[in-house]
C-alpha cells in the first residue's frame, strides 16, 4: 500500500470524525491493511495527523505564493478579489482539506495544539504579508481608506470565515451569488470615496 493511500483515507476520516473519533484501526481498514502496517510509515496517529496537516499547509502556502506572482501586475481591487477567490475556491474544490483544516484549528487534539498553533502562525504570516502589501499599495495609491492594516486583515479574515460557513448552508448557485454580494459590500466599505 502506498503512503498516499494511507494519508488519503486518514484525511477523509479525520475530516469526517475528527482526531479523537478516528482510530488507526479504522484507517487501516479503509486502506485494506493491518493496523501494524501503518507503523511502517508513521510513528503514531499523531505523526500521521501532523503529516497531513503539514501537507495541506505547505500546499496552501505554495499555491498562495504562486497566485501572488500571477497577480502582481493586477489593480489593487483585482489583487484582493483574487485572494478572496483563492480562499472560496479552496473551500469549494477542496472541501475535505478545508474541513480537516478547520477541525484541526478549532478542535485541535490537546497533545498537538501547540504544534498546530505554531504551524498556523507560519501560514498566517505568509498570508498576512501578501494581504498587507496589497492593502498598503491601495492606501498609498489613495484607493483604500487610510486604516490600520491589522484592522483590514481582521475584516478580510472575517469575510473568509463567513464564506466558509456560507458554503455549508447554500447550494452552489446561491453560494456564488452571495459571494459576489458579500465582496461588493466589503470592497465598498474599504475604498476611498473622496
Amino acid at each position: 500500500m502506498s503512503i498516499n493511500k494511507i494519508k488519503l483515507v486518514a484525511l477523509n476520516l479525520f475530516a469526517k470524525n475528527g482526531y479523537e473519533g478516528t482510530s488507526l484501526s479504522a484507517i487501516a481498514e479503509g486502506v485494506g491493511m493491518k493496523k501494524a502496517s501503518i507503523y511502517y510509515h508513521f510513528k503514531s496517529k499523531e505523526d500521521l495527523f501532523m503529516t497531513i496537516f503539514d501537507d495541506i499547509l505547505n500546499d496552501e502556502i505554495a499555491r498562495m505564493k504562486k497566485l501572488t506572482q500571477e497577480i502582481k501586475n493586477y489593480k489593487v481591487e483585482e489583487k484582493l478579489y483574487s485572494m478572496f477567490q483563492f480562499y472560496y475556491e479552496k473551500n469549494e474544490t477542496n472541501k475535505v482539506d478545508t474541513i480537516f483544516w478547520k477541525r484541526a484549528m478549532l478542535f485541535s487534539p490537546v497533545a498537538l495544539s501547540e504544534s498546530i498553533k505554531m504551524k498556523f502562525i507560519t501560514y498566517e504570516n505568509v498570508s498576512n504579508g501578501i494581504l498587507a502589501s496589497i492593502f498598503e499599495e491601495g492606501i498609498e495609491n489613495g484607493i483604500i481608506k487610510s486604516n490600520n492594516i491589522k484592522n483590514l486583515l481582521a475584516a478580510f479574515y472575517c469575510l473568509i470565515d463567513g464564506v466558509f460557513v456560507e458554503l455549508h448552508y447554500y447550494g452552489r448557485d446561491a453560494y456564488k451569488t452571495r459571494l459576489d454580494s458579500i465582496w461588493n459590500v466589503f470592497w465598498t466599505g474599504i475604498i476611498n470615496i473622496d
